[in-house]
């Protein structure tokens, strides 16, 4: 419909003009068309240009920063042993988180109400109760439960420990943020389960799978698509996040720095050192996000893909 209009449009030109509409075939019938001055977006281009402008010319002049400092400290082994602990507390209680999610988003979707209410209080719980004080809550249980026991329920126990022994501030670190990611990941991995389409699920019951193997070859690679992006953004986070076990003596990123610019009273570069440090994790981390969300979702671009064909 569009050429139509445009080709009548042509000859309606030609012959007001005193052309040939069939025969002329010059270029002086051709429309010139002049762009849309836009000056609030050039004023916007100086203005951002001249911040930008600015911020650099700060960063290079002000000493204050200690960019020499900051070199200097940058690969020190403590620094580098921070970035380990980091890396190693992200891995571990974001692996634990999910599978906690996993366990409570299904949990959340039974139609067995206790197990449906349990997981209810579980999420409303960890979501509702700020990360810092659930460290320093597990940070000090011994002072709740001296003695952790191992036995029947109700029963004889038939072992003991002393909670200081076994809840390090480490374990307890891990802990803390693996309970409160799992809150976070079941919501998401909910939502993920609940965008596969009905018929996907119905289809395979008839099929006579049990709801473990339902769940397994079904249900979650389908809810990958929707559950991969939300995922990614809690891992940068977690990443992040990890500088709050600082409060419970952990010794990572930044409490590594913690402990040099006290003896050396560099704070504004070493700071700098654990945000560089911070920047470059979490940039990695968002370039395999990057990857992971192409890999699942290319059945959705080919069927996009195709759709369009289509319409064409």
């Amino acid at each position: 419909m569009a050429p139509l209009l445009g080709t009548g449009l042509t000859r309606a030109l030609r012959q007001r003009h005193g052309g040939d509409p069939e025969t002329s075939t010059s270029d002086e019938w051709v429309i010139k068309a002049r762009p849309v001055p836009r000056p609030g977006r050039w004023i916007a281009t100086v203005v951002v240009g001249l911040l930008i402008a600015m911020l650099v010319h700060g960063l290079v002049t002000n000493g204050t920063f200690g960019w020499g400092t900051v070199g200097h400290y940058f690969f020190t082994s403590l620094v580098l042993s921070g970035v380990r602990l980091t890396i190693i507390l992200t891995v571990v209680s974001m692996a634990a988180g999910i599978v906690i999610g996993i366990v409570v988003a299904v949990m959340r979707m039974s139609p067995n109400p206790l197990m449906s209410n349990a997981s209810r209080l579980y999420i409303w719980f960890f979501r509702g109760t700020p990360l810092l004080v659930q460290l320093i809550f597990w940070y000090n249980i011994g002072a709740l439960y001296p003695k952790i026991s191992v036995g029947i329920p109700f029963g004889p126990s038939f072992a003991s420990f002393t909670s200081t022994h076994v809840l390090t501030s480490l374990v307890a670190a891990l802990v803390g943020l693996s309970l409160n990611e799992g809150a976070y990941m079941a919501e998401i991995i909910r939502s993920g389960i609940m965008a596969v389409d009905a018929g996907q699920i119905e289809a395979a019951r008839s099929l006579g799978m049990h709801q473990r193997l339902l769940l397994r070859r079904v249900v979650l690679p389908q809810a990958m698509r929707v559950v991969i992006p939300p995922t990614g953004n809690q891992v940068i986070t977690m990443l992040k996040t990890t500088s709050m076990c600082s409060v419970i003596a952990i010794a990572e990123l930044l409490y590594s720095v913690e402990l040099i610019y006290q003896r050396n009273f560099e704070t504004i570069p070493l700071l700098i050192v654990a945000s560089l440090w911070y920047l470059l994790m979490t940039t990695v981390l968002s370039v395999g996000q990057y990857y992971l969300e192409r890999h699942f979702g290319r059945g959705q671009i080919t069927m996009l893909s195709l759709n369009m064909q289509h319409r064409r």
